[in-house]
């Protein structure tokens, strides 16, 4: 099936490549080099109403799709991967209140993300349980009109900053998977606290952090659909989060081939600039071909789940495992392109490969994505 780009996503991706030239990239670097979490950058979306593109438009949004979205996360992550965090966190909020929020909780609280500046995490994994979800200990029990809460979860990306959590907690410990629940919840919400900040080596600045849940009663109204449905909302949240995924992927690499193809043209050796040296064009061909593949998988995908398909899981799953170790390709080899100046942080190409790193592990590794894949073809899609 054909996809193209309507008049307004091309003028939407115009405006974020601006934006992301003149008001990120300048920043990508101290971002990196400190760890710290970019209120400024977060301002600036804010201002350009970027974090609540998702919204229906009868509450301040655009009823921006999964493939407008992409548009967004790529262009940002040409880059800065980093600041995508900002972008994707609210918005999975976002597309986890749209597949499983009720009318009520929907009116509650979009009008709050609307305002602009609001920032998102999902509360999944935790020491034990990362790729098998089903041994979750987080432990959520009704009490009267609440769930108490206690349990610890790590490395939540923009947790540390976040206004809104999706946490996910087992409310049937027998039921392993089927007993997990999902809930809203709000920052200031009474035992609720932030615990370490993670030193990652890659996509830093992102506020990656362990909360901690201690006897936190949260209300009976945020739960989530039904007790027990909540790795099904997992999943239908996971399967758009892996085409972001994808989308960080494709455009992290364009950004990293597009600087070793400058350099390759500045850079003399041998009397002559090395990209007229067939090594290089050769690797930079690869990294090109790989990309535009990439591309093409994830737009054919987004594009699909804008249509409404039930049957795009697999692809979506294809989708992430190929663009995220393209990238990882691509940017290495841009590394070698700038040979000893690309492992130095003078450039920006070494951070790009540590930031790729990052995409192939997180919304679901890569090998768990080719257990997706094998598992839709044949039919199974829990």
């Amino acid at each position: 099936m054909e996809w193209e780009f309507t008049e307004e996503q091309q003028m939407i991706r115009q405006m974020i490549a601006r934006l992301a030239a003149e008001k990120i990239a300048p920043r990508a670097a101290e971002i990196d080099e400190t760890n710290d979490f970019p209120q400024d950058i977060k301002e600036i979306m804010a201002q350009n109403g970027l974090l609540k593109m998702g919204l229906p438009e009868k509450y301040g949004g655009i009823g921006a799709g999964v493939t407008t979205l992409c548009i967004v996360m790529e262009e940002v992550a040409k880059v800065s991967l980093s600041a995508t965090i900002i972008f994707f966190s609210i918005h999975l909020i976002i597309e986890m209140l749209l597949a499983a929020g009720t009318e009520e909780q929907q009116e509650r609280f979009f009008p709050r993300i609307a305002e602009g500046d609001k920032i998102g995490c999902m509360a999944v994994t935790e020491p034990n349980a990362g790729s098998d979800l089903s041994s979750m200990q987080t432990r959520a029990v009704l009490d009267g009109n609440t769930y108490v809460v206690n349990g610890t979860k790590c490395f939540l990306t923009a947790g540390g900053v976040a206004d809104f959590y999706g946490l996910f907690a087992s409310t049937q410990p027998e039921k392993k998977g089927h007993g997990i629940s999902g809930f809203m919840v709000e920052r200031d919400t009474p035992g609720l606290s932030i615990g370490k900040l993670e030193n990652p080596m890659g996509m830093r600045g992102a506020a990656n952090v362990e909360v901690i849940f201690d006897g936190t009663r949260i209300p009976k109204d945020n739960l989530l659909g039904k007790e027990g449905e909540g790795l099904k909302i997992l999943l239908e949240t996971l399967e758009t989060e892996r085409l972001w995924v994808s989308a960080q992927a494709v455009g992290l690499a364009q950004g990293a081939m597009e600087y070793a193809a400058r350099y390759a043209q500045e850079r003399v050796q041998f009397g002559r600039a090395i990209a007229e040296f067939q090594a290089i064009q050769f690797m930079l061909a690869e990294m090109a071909t790989q990309i535009e593949a990439a591309r093409s998988l994830l737009y054919r995908a987004a594009s699909l789940k804008d249509q409404g398909r039930k049957d795009t899981r697999g692809l979506a799953a294809m989708a992430k495992c190929f663009a995220t170790d393209m990238a990882m390709r691509a940017t290495t080899d841009a590394v070698q392109i700038l040979g000893g100046y690309g492992y130095m942080k003078d450039h920006p190409v070494e951070r790009m490969m540590r930031d790729a790193k990052a995409t192939q592990i997180f919304a679901g590794t890569n090998q768990i994505q080719k257990i997706v894949i094998a598992r839709s073809l044949m039919g199974k899609h829990d």
